[in-house]
C-alpha cells in the first residue's frame, strides 16, 4: 500500500540502543489519532486485547497463543490484500488495532476491522480511528465499496459504524459460532459517493 508522504513520527514506548525513546513512524495521521504499520514485534500488546472477555465475545475470538499470533502478523505483513495498524493517540499510547482486509483493487472493495484495547472504549477513539481507516481507503485507494460485519448485539461497534457513516445492509443469520450458540452477524456498508457527502473533516485535513 503507498503510503502517505507526509507521513510524521509521534512518541511511542520504543526505545533505541541507548535506552532513549524513539518515535513511532505513522503511515497515516487523523486529527486525534495516527495510524502506525502494524510490526510482529506488536504481538504481546494485540495479544492481551485479544485475551479481554469483551474483545473475546463482542468479535468471536478464540484464545491464541503469543507464538501463533506472532507467526500470523508475519504472515499478514506479506499479504498485499491486507493492512493492519496500530491506532496511537497523539502522545503514543496504543489504543487499538483497524484493519483493511479482503482488499480487491480491481472491484474496489474492501473489508474494515476495529478492535479497541480495554479500558480506552467509550471515548471515541473507535469512531477516529474507523474515520481515519475510511478516509485511507477512500483517499489514497481506489475503493468503492467498504464493508464490515459484527455481531447484533454489539451495539458499541453498531454505534461506532453508524457514526462513521455505514449503512446497514441487512443480517447474516447464524454465521458466527462462539461459546456454543449461533449468533447472527450484521453487515454494514460505505460507498465511495457516500463517504464524499459526509460533513466532515477528512484525515489530510489534520
Amino acid at each position: 500500500m503507498a503510503e502517505n508522504t507526509g507521513n510524521t513520527g509521534i512518541a511511542d514506548d520504543e526505545h533505541d540502543a541507548d535506552g532513549a525513546e524513539t518515535a513511532r513512524e505513522l503511515s497515516w495521521r487523523a486529527a486525534s489519532v495516527g495510524l502506525a504499520v502494524l510490526d510482529v514485534d506488536d504481538a504481546e500488546l494485540v495479544h492481551g486485547w485479544r485475551s479481554d472477555p469483551v474483545a473475546a465475545h463482542q468479535m468471536g475470538m478464540w484464545p491464541r497463543s503469543l507464538t501463533a499470533l506472532r507467526e500470523r502478523i508475519e504472515r499478514d505483513i506479506d499479504d498485499d490484500d491486507r493492512d493492519d495498524f496500530l491506532v496511537l493517540l497523539p502522545g503514543g499510547d496504543p489504543v487499538g488495532l483497524v484493519g483493511l482486509t479482503a482488499q480487491n483493487i480491481v472491484n474496489g472493495t474492501a473489508q474494515v476491522e476495529l478492535m479497541l484495547a480495554p479500558g480506552h472504549r467509550g471515548h471515541g477513539h473507535g469512531t477516529a480511528a474507523l474515520d481515519a481507516l475510511v478516509d485511507l481507503a477512500f483517499g489514497e485507494l481506489p475503493m468503492y465499496r467498504l464493508t464490515a460485519e459484527t455481531h447484533t448485539d454489539n451495539r458499541p461497534a453498531l454505534a461506532v459504524l453508524a457514526r462513521s457513516g455505514f449503512t446497514r445492509e441487512g443480517t447474516s443469520r447464524a454465521a458466527c459460532l462462539h461459546r456454543g450458540r449461533r449468533h447472527d452477524l450484521a453487515v454494514f456498508s460505505l460507498l465511495r459517493p457516500e463517504w464524499e457527502e459526509l460533513d466532515r473533516p477528512r484525515a489530510w485535513d489534520a
